[in-house]
């Protein structure tokens, strides 16, 4: 496939079209104008026409992702990258062979996305746009907060019915969050049917997100009473530009309103319908998320637990105090009915509300779990209090009726079971509440007003005012005074200041900002004032895509994880036959004299004392603490690591980086700055080094790699200087990037080659003694030795310098002393990989150079079928095969979107020394939840024998059921405790050293 295409290379010309240089030189002749001008508004700025609202913004960049097939080597991508890059608005292309992915960086005000699919197509390739989870097209996403769980049996049993519904393709069902999250086809179920289907299995579902919401707003409208109030309302709505559709709801005064964010907005809508001057409309107010709607919860808990207390204490000292105390035990025993007294008569009484009332929740939850043919803890405690309640019954009845019945109530064992039970949910409701305190305070960031500022024709600002930050728009114009956070995304339109990001990416260093340089919403203005335009609004922000991206990974499972899941499963059966077992083992062993008649307390007989036996093992087994030792955990070892700037996709990478033995680094951009430049040139004949530089820069104009890029730079650079030749155009024919290579090309109809040793091997062409003694001489310098061949002679060689990391030669060493290998991988020469691994204290059976990126993947796994846990840190299109081929992928976050996307854990604020923090803080994530466990089922191994009466027969020790109780609230209380410990965590002090160093 041979293209033709003209490529010229002069100053600060890159490659865009000649119109599109025309188009960026007037707006900037605009915005000169307008900030220099101040005629009309002395103290406020103008902006050019562009920014007006309504009118296309030509200088707004998109990114689109899409999926190529049909794609077979390196020459395929190249055809692609280059039809791709023919369109007008295009600012980059890039073409993963391996990956079968295209992602394109453009203009809308010039080119659309499907203009950019067609293109592929006709180079020859079928392209297909990927859309992310929100989409539709991969499949909507809703979430759920489910309410009625009590361990993970419940959690379990509604993750399985979910999964085997039609049209669902994943469900992941959160105890500790008490959230379930569905990937289903929208087209073949619904949000609505997936409540009802959880709602069937006896839990409360409510709908926190989904995202067939995407796109879609909901406003409550007031003042509309009849049909064609709501009607006109729709009218309204609908001949607005950017409307897709409106839907009503008449009974709840709702209108739902689905749009075009590029072209409307929240705020229109609003607007637009309070023009009328009759009704009026607000944004729905959003659903609970995280610990936002945790209160109530706590406040219902709350409010049981009290209640219970005004009916318990009596029943204890009535039950504990009062028959000790002379006088009052007279006054309780007299006034009998045959054998019943007043003190057993008003426990009875006391102690009802508290079984059927306050406990009901109990009878609810079992009643639910034997529905479905499950069992869960409801079960174990509705069992155990019901034994004790109306074997009570049974003792008063039957005191009433008979004279000479001598038996003992057990009413204050339910009630302060019952009480001592709904305290430790309280408790573990308050302490579950705080290991989602992250996300609260990521949301919490984003402030809830902002200055809009208002625009005439000209672009001078006319006025400010007041909205919720809910109600931004794109290319809305938002003023920023220092002090207070900024709203939202965008691009600074006008002033300068510094921001404080340590919010978003944990740097603590205020970053300046100038006219173009990007701002992320909720960091902290610090300085001067800004002007800033919307680029991203609601949940496209980059705060709220970390909110999203920190709960899905709490929402997400550990492997280990499946060991108590699989213990749960069994473990409720087990206790009630442990129970009864018990009960069996106690009364006929009494029966039967196995005991000495001794043994049983004075006011029981063996029934009673085997009851209470039975009852204490049925209520201090607790499957709850293994269900909450490792998610609670995850919780807040992702949200302290978001804080920390590092992003942890779920418990499945925070259980891989405890493991990892072996740390492999991409040399560009990772161990380097990834800014190379040229530092010297050696050219071996007779040419000039203007035209030296413009014909390897016309081969390398196309190329992605960051040398080519360096080399185009410096082109220019030289260009400038020899200005008086004016612009060099040349014709540039059957350009080809060769990975891991270099590139050829046809320039000016000579054959060109830019690359390395190999490329030139390959090509037969000769090196001359001199020129392979200055590459080497290059690469002993740690540079990286490109050679230029025109027309099959060797006529040059360009030396370009990436300075490595001030931070990776200590991060290397910390990773040795922790028992981490480090090992590098990369593309560059053998000679130059070496050098560098030499300045690092990398070991040479360590380096592999001159690598694919299939080469890095392979590496990967060959180093894991030798039994090594393998983390491979990169930040590159090229590095993403073997980001998703190691045990835990790390990408820097300053690398490209593929990268991250393809790798466990992002690191934001792109410092090496975050793989240290990452590996140390999953250790001590995974040394948490294995102390969990052994609390969780050690507990349970020593509790239940002491509750069956283990020690009675030798200390005369007996556990009562309503101490078992309290201790079996007590276990969950402190696996909750004990996971919240890791909010104390902290970076190592070596990271510290190196972060200090590193700034000065």
């Amino acid at each position: 496939m041979q293209s033709l295409m003209k490529v010229v290379l002069a100053p600060r010309t890159g490659s865009a079209t000649e119109s599109e240089r025309r188009k960026k030189k007037k707006e900037d002749v605009l915005l000169e104008r307008s900030l220099s001008s101040s005629s009309r508004y002395p103290s406020m700025p103008r902006y050019p026409p562009s920014h007006l609202h309504g009118e296309v913004d030509v200088s707004e960049i998109r990114k689109a992702n899409l999926k190529v097939t049909g794609m077979e080597c390196a020459a395929c991508a190249g055809s692609i990258e280059k039809a791709v890059k023919r369109l007008p608005g295009i600012e980059e292309a890039t073409v993963s062979v391996l990956q079968n992915r295209a992602q394109v960086v453009y203009r809308p005000a010039f080119v659309q996305e499907e203009s950019i699919r067609e293109a592929i197509e006709d180079a020859g390739f079928e392209a297909e746009a990927i859309v992310d989870d929100a989409g539709q097209r991969s499949g909507s996403i809703s979430r759920f907060r489910i309410k009625g769980m009590t361990c993970t049996s419940c959690s379990n049993s509604i993750e399985s019915s979910l999964k085997k519904l039609d049209g669902v393709q994943n469900a992941v069902v959160a105890l500790a969050t008490e959230e379930c999250e569905v990937r289903h086809d929208a087209g073949v179920i619904s949000h609505v049917q997936l409540a009802a289907a959880i709602d069937d299995l006896g839990y409360e579902a409510e709908l926190l997100i989904t995202g067939e919401e995407t796109n879609r707003i909901r406003l409550q409208l007031e003042g509309v009473t009849a049909a064609a109030d709501f009607q006109l309302v729709k009218e309204m709505l609908v001949a607005l530009s950017g409307v897709t559709s409106v839907d009503l709801d008449f009974s709840n005064a709702m209108v739902t309103v689905s749009y075009e964010p590029d072209r409307a907005g929240p705020r229109t809508f609003i607007e637009t319908i309070e023009q009328a001057g009759v009704f009026t409309a607000k944004l729905e107010a959003p659903r609970g998320r995280g610990s936002h709607d945790r209160g109530l919860e706590i406040q219902h808990h709350k409010k049981y637990f009290l209640w219970s207390l005004v009916f318990t204490v009596p029943v204890f000292f009535l039950s504990m105090v009062f028959m000790y105390i002379p006088g009052i035990m007279e006054g309780l025993e007299h006034g009998r009915l045959n054998g019943l007294s007043i003190g057993a008569l008003l426990r009875w009484i006391l102690a009802t509300p508290v079984q059927f009332v306050i406990g009901r929740r109990f009878y609810v939850g079992a009643y639910k779990a034997l529905r479905r043919g499950s069992s869960n803890m409801d079960v174990l405690i509705a069992m155990g209090t019901n034994a004790a309640y109306f074997y009570s019954v049974y003792v008063v009845l039957r005191a009433a009726t008979s004279p000479t019945f001598k038996g003992t109530d057990f009413f204050e064992t339910s009630a302060m079971l019952i009480s001592f039970i709904i305290l430790g949910k309280y408790l573990e409701v308050m302490a579950k509440g705080k290991t989602s305190e992250a996300v609260a305070k990521l949301m919490d960031l984003a402030p809830d007003k902002a200055t809009l500022l208002t625009l005439d024709e000209e672009g001078d600002v006319a006025g400010e005012r007041e909205i919720g930050a809910e109600l931004i728009q794109r290319r809305d114009i938002i003023k920023v005074v220092p002090g207070s956070k900024v709203p939202t995304d965008g691009v600074v339109v006008w002033g300068q200041s510094f921001v404080n990001e340590s919010m978003i990416t944990g740097e603590a260093r205020p970053v300046p900002k100038k006219l173009g340089d990007k701002v992320i919403g909720g960091t902290m203005n610090d300085h001067g004032v800004i002007h800033i335009r919307a680029t991203h609004v609601g949940a496209e922000t980059a705060l709220a895509q970390i909110v999203r991206l920190v709960e899905a990974a709490q929402m997400g499972k550990a492997p280990v994880q499946k060991y108590a899941d699989r213990i749960s499963t069994y473990f409720v059966p087990a206790v009630m036959v442990a129970a009864f077992v018990t009960w069996l083992a106690w009364y006929v062993g009494g029966k039967a004299r196995s005991y000495p008649k001794s043994w049983i307390p004075a006011a029981m007989d063996e029934f009673e004392l085997a009851l209470q036996f039975g009852i204490s093992v049925l209520v201090i087994a607790c499957p709850c603490a293994l269900g909450l030792a490792t998610p609670t955990a995850i919780m807040v070892a992702t949200g302290k690591g978001a804080t920390q700037g590092i992003l942890i996709k779920g418990g499945q990478a925070l259980e891989a980086a405890h493991k990892v033995k072996t740390v492999v680094f991409d040399k560009t951009g990772t161990l380097t700055i990834g800014k190379p430049i040229v530092v010297h040139t050696k050219l071996l004949t007779n040419i000039p080094l203007h035209v030296f530089y413009d014909t390897i820069a016309a081969a390398e104009v196309n190329s992605e790699h960051p040398l080519g890029k360096a080399i185009v730079a410096y082109s220019r650079k030289i260009s400038g200087e020899h200005s008086s030749h004016g612009q060099q155009q040349h014709e540039v024919r059957d350009f080809e990037a060769i990975p891991g290579q270099g590139v050829r090309a046809v320039v000016d109809g000579k054959a060109t080659l830019v690359g390395n040793m190999r490329l030139m091997k390959e090509h037969g062409i000769h090196i001359s003694e001199e020129a392979e003694e200055h590459l080497r001489d290059v690469e002993t310098l740690a540079r990286t030795g490109v050679m230029v061949a025109i027309e099959r002679e060797l006529v040059g060689v360009v030396s370009i310098a990436d300075p490595v990391k001030p931070e990776a030669a200590r991060v290397i060493s910390i990773l040795k002393s922790m028992g981490v290998r480090s090992m590098m991988v990369t593309g560059d020469n053998w000679g130059t990989a070496v050098a560098i691994a030499r300045e690092l204290g990398i070991e040479r059976p360590c380096v592999h150079a001159e690598s694919l990126p299939e080469d890095k993947a392979r590496i990967v796994e060959e180093m894991q079928a030798a039994g090594t846990s393998v983390a491979m840190v990169g930040d590159g299109i090229n590095d993403s095969p073997a980001l998703v081929a190691a045990d835990v992928g790390m990408a820097i976050g300053a690398g490209t979107d593929i990268a991250i996307e393809a790798a466990d854990i992002v690191l934001m604020k792109s410092n090496l020394e975050d793989v240290i923090t990452g590996i140390d803080l999953s250790r001590k994530s995974f040394f948490r939840i294995w102390l969990n466990y052994v609390w969780a089922l050690g507990y349970n191994v020593l509790g239940i024998p002491i509750a069956a009466g283990a020690l009675f027969p030798s200390t005369g020790f007996r556990l009562p059921p309503w101490v078992a109780g309290a201790a079996m609230a007590a276990s969950s209380v402190s696996v909750v405790c004990s996971s919240l410990w890791l909010k104390r965590y902290k970076r190592p002090k070596v990271v510290e050293e190196i972060d200090t160093s590193v700034q000065r």
